[in-house]
């Protein structure tokens, strides 16, 4: 499927504010309602659009600390691998998860409320590992750009 122009233009608008209505995403992008939600309709079916959620402001309920962890497993071993990365996704305290080239395997983002949670989380999941060789903790000092759009090219 090939994104023309207006698709791209209703991807953008979702993009930042999924509450809006078919009329007023219509509006916006110059489409009749019923020729909007056509093309919305196509584009989740063709798997454009994952799905349609509400972000949260993590400081809204109360302290917590941002940090992003770098994994570097023992032995490069697919099963093993994949071992891993289940338990990482299976961790409500993981909220990103990237396998990356280099010089480590997995880099997590890991969100919690305070360093006692945050221990858990390196026995419940890291430590637990024995294919984990070694990790490296980097807190967040403040978030300055959070963004989940993708640029359209």
């Amino acid at each position: 499927m090939n994104l023309d122009r207006i698709d791209s233009a209703i991807l953008d608008r979702l993009q930042h504010d999924c509450s809006l209505t078919n009329l007023q995403l219509a509006e916006k992008v110059g489409l009749s309602p019923p020729a909007c939600l056509k093309r919305v309709k196509r584009l989740t079916e063709a798997g454009y659009i994952g799905k349609r959620v509400a972000l949260q402001v993590p400081e809204k309920f109360g302290p917590c600390l941002h940090m992003v962890v770098e994994v570097v497993m023992e032995r490069d071993h697919k099963a093993l691998y994949q071992r891993f990365l289940n338990s990482a996704l299976a961790a409500p305290e993981v909220k990103q998860c990237y396998r990356v080239t280099g010089e480590v395997d997995f880099v997590l983002i890991v969100i919690v409320p305070d360093m006692p949670s945050y221990r858990a989380f390196c026995d419940r999941v890291l430590y637990a590992d024995d294919n984990m060789k070694k990790f490296r903790t980097l807190l967040s000092m403040r978030r300055d750009k959070f963004d989940t759009a993708i640029t359209i090219g």
